[in-house]
């Protein structure tokens, strides 16, 4: 059985709107939330989901 990862990231959010492209020590948050879910040896594969 293969395990997913799904990110959500949603661009319109109402309190902090365009959250995942914030930069945080010079990358997009949604890259390094990516990142740290790649990572893992329980997901086989990561999606992120967008709006």
């Amino acid at each position: 059985m293969r395990i997913i990862g799904v990110i959500p990231a949603r661009y319109q959010s109402t309190r902090f709107p365009g959250k995942p492209l914030a930069l945080i020590k010079g990358r997009p948050l949604i890259e390094r939330v990516w990142r740290q879910a790649k990572k893992s040896r329980v997901l086989d594969e990561v999606i992120i989901a967008t709006d």
